[in-house]
């Protein structure tokens, strides 16, 4: 059987046409500018866990900043995804490997541990995967900025107020977090400088024990303690949200709820009822919502080359029974998490 071949301008031109095919349909399967409805931004967030309400309102933050820049013509696919648990350093590690390795445009990464989380960080700029670190710093060159509270700061101011709670005077204990977690090692550091430098009359009776990653760790913790100091403890600081709800449990099972004076670190619903009852006098507050709502939009600025702040300070203030039902209180403390997060989430 005969075939008959085109002619070398016929056949060039149709090879044209078939490149020209082929680029009109990959834009038709998303290929676009970087940031475009075709080609958003895909950018991981990645929590230090799943359940604690401090988290979700980092969940709520994150997704409004992508609806911000939505707005502004620049399109973000989200992936929020952590480990269960916040003493869960191998599962964190792996889903930042797992991010890195699918080619993410960038990541959101409170870390874990400030060194565990170091090498799959390190590994994943090397593959231009570029790491915006949020809430607890990471002991490493290699990010883009770091968008946190003054952690340090934070526990300098529940020293203030735990001491104006106790008028300057009683035995107390400090109850820790988890040994490798930066951000409550420095609210630790800064109560403890923050005692000594400014109350004297404070005598501290506990500081070396630490809470766990769970409510339920920081209650039995916090029963141990109770059972060695409940005698003698007349205040206590407490530095995140778990330990606190442990704490509070512990004393309230005891009967020394409202008896023992009380400052603890991060806002749920818990702590401003029992504000309210007496059986708290204070929490340090943070601002979630606006710290993952920077961070988010910082890494998306640095991706559009845009030169951003090695370090973005969110703020931090304290919840007394003075202030709690101020309005601009009550906005940090509740914010309209249904307004981004379905049921459940």
């Amino acid at each position: 059987m005969s075939s008959r071949r085109l002619p070398a301008r016929s056949r060039s031109a149709v090879a044209a046409a078939s490149v020209l095919l082929l680029a009109l349909a990959a834009c038709g399967k998303g290929e676009g500018p970087r940031g475009s409805k075709e080609r958003p931004y895909r950018i991981a967030v990645i929590p230090k866990g799943m359940t604690h309400e401090f988290w979700r309102t980092i969940h709520a933050g994150a997704i409004s900043a992508k609806r911000e820049l939505e707005t502004k013509g620049v399109h973000v696919e989200l992936t929020w995804k952590g480990p269960l648990r916040e003493d869960d350093r191998e599962q964190q590690v792996q889903v930042v490997e797992s991010f890195a390795s699918q080619g993410m445009d960038g990541i959101v990464l409170a870390p874990l541990d400030e060194k565990a989380l170091v090498r799959p960080v390190e590994e994943a700029a090397k593959l231009k995967v570029p790491t915006v670190i949020m809430d607890s710093a990471l002991a490493s060159e290699q990010i883009v900025s770091f968008v946190a509270t003054d952690n340090y700061k934070g526990g300098q101011m529940g020293a203030d107020a735990l001491g104006q709670a106790m008028n300057g005077k009683g035995k107390i204990l400090l109850l820790r977090y988890a040994e490798g977690s930066a951000s409550t090692t420095a609210r630790e550091a800064g109560f403890l400088d923050k005692l000594k430098s400014s109350w004297p009359g404070l005598e501290l009776l506990s500081s070396d024990q630490y809470a766990g990653a769970t409510r339920d760790t920081a209650k039995r913790a916090a029963e141990n303690l109770l059972n060695r100091f409940g005698k003698d403890v007349q205040g206590m600081f407490i530095v995140n949200e778990s330990s606190t709800a442990g704490m509070l449990l512990a004393l309230q099972d005891a009967g020394l709820a409202g008896k023992v004076k009380l400052v603890g670190f991060d806002a749920n619903q818990a702590f401003v009822d029992a504000i309210h009852k007496g059986e708290l006098q204070g929490f340090v507050l943070q601002n979630p919502f606006r710290m993952s709502a920077l961070a988010v939009t910082t890494l998306v600025d640095h991706l559009q080359g845009k030169s951003v702040p090695k370090l973005i300070d969110t703020g931090v203030s304290v919840v007394t029974p003075a202030n709690v039902d101020a309005p601009e209180m009550q906005t940090l403390i509740k914010p309209p998490l249904d307004q981004y997060l379905a049921p459940g989430e």
